[in-house]
């Protein structure tokens, strides 16, 4: 947000929840909430209710994990920490706080709804059903629902991303004080195809993604890996677990990249390699990281939107196969 929008609502006397609302993934002031989606999406919301991204709600804090970075923290309810729930829940705002009022779910993937809902779920009038709208429309609807904050499944780059700003921690206090791990063992393919894979709105048969579209997301999660480690590691300001972890994973992931570029070159990885080769990792090069991540960035842009994946044969030894698929995929 804008300086000169926060200068607008201080005035207006609504600050105070605005700047909470900003250390959460999602906005709680636009959570419209899972029962919203699930008025059309009745068959993705049952998937979603055997998830651990759903039963998060009620199992996570009955961990002796979470427990323990919570007294680490000071934190009394991880529902109500901001640094706990941003990520953990799908928090929204109830009497000017926010509120946990779900696990990790539609909207945690997909964006915060209230601006987008109604566009999204308009076919082209009152009478008219998804399968009867025009193709007009349709792009229309598709083009206002993004405009207005949706990720849609389309937008690969954007979901990843999305994933990313959970399942890379650039909180150095949450590791070096908490306790908390500094990133999950996070790969978009092997997660994207297991217990989360709701394929259902023109199919019932969940089939998993196409092969192009697994090889987009693989490696395009492989460079990202790479951004957001350099991003971590730029807010790092001790050399503790947290700095050692991250800039642990850039050099691996630059090592990975390396390999995949000898089996399936392409050029924006090669250029990826050279940002790597000359950027230096430590501390207190935050401008340098940070300059060299809006560079990996661009690239990962560039990447998105010249491939569909069906050129990158060459990395299908190494996609995740079935049997490491994250979880159990709803049939």
């Amino acid at each position: 947000m804008k300086p000169i929008q926060l200068a607008v609502f201080a005035i207006a006397g609504v600050l105070a929840p605005l700047l909470v609302a900003q250390e959460y993934h999602l906005d709680p002031a636009n959570v419209a909430g899972p029962e919203a989606c699930a008025e059309c999406h009745e068959k993705t919301t049952d998937i979603w209710k055997k998830t651990h991204h759903a039963n998060t709600f009620k199992e996570l804090p009955r961990r002796e994990k979470s427990d323990e970075i919570a007294r680490n923290l000071g934190v009394k309810r991880i529902k109500t920490a901001a640094e706990c729930s941003g990520c953990h829940f799908t928090a929204e705002l109830k009497d000017q706080k926010p509120k946990a009022i779900a696990g990790i779910s539609c909207e945690s993937c997909h964006g915060a709804s209230k601006d987008w809902i109604d566009v999204h779920s308009d076919f082209g009038g009152r009478d008219i059903d998804a399968e009867d709208e025009t193709p007009e429309h349709r792009k229309q609807r598709y083009q206002l629902s993004e405009a207005a904050g949706m990720i849609r499944p389309a937008n690969v780059e954007g979901l990843i991303r999305n994933c990313y700003s959970c399942h890379m921690i650039s909180d150095e206090r949450l590791v070096n004080v908490g306790g908390h791990s500094s990133s999950s063992a996070f790969e978009i393919v092997r997660w994207s195809q297991g217990e989360v894979r709701h394929n259902v709105w023109y199919t019932d048969s969940n089939d998993a993604s196409s092969i192009e579209r697994r090889r987009l997301m693989f490696l395009l999660g492989q460079v990202l890996n790479y951004e957001y480690a350099l991003r971590a590691l730029a807010t790092a300001s001790e050399n503790g677990e947290f700095a050692i972890a991250v800039a642990k994973q850039a050099k691996l992931s630059q090592r990975r990249l390396a390999r995949l570029h000898q089996m399936q070159p392409i050029d924006e990885i090669k250029a990826v390699l050279d940002i790597a080769d000359s950027t230096t990792l430590g501390l207190n090069k935050d401008k340098e990281l940070n300059q060299a991540a809006d560079r990996v960035a661009t690239l990962v842009t560039q990447m998105a939107g010249k491939y569909d994946g069906a050129e990158w044969s060459g990395v299908d030894v190494v996609l995740p196969k079935p049997e490491k698929y994250k979880g159990t995929v709803s049939q």
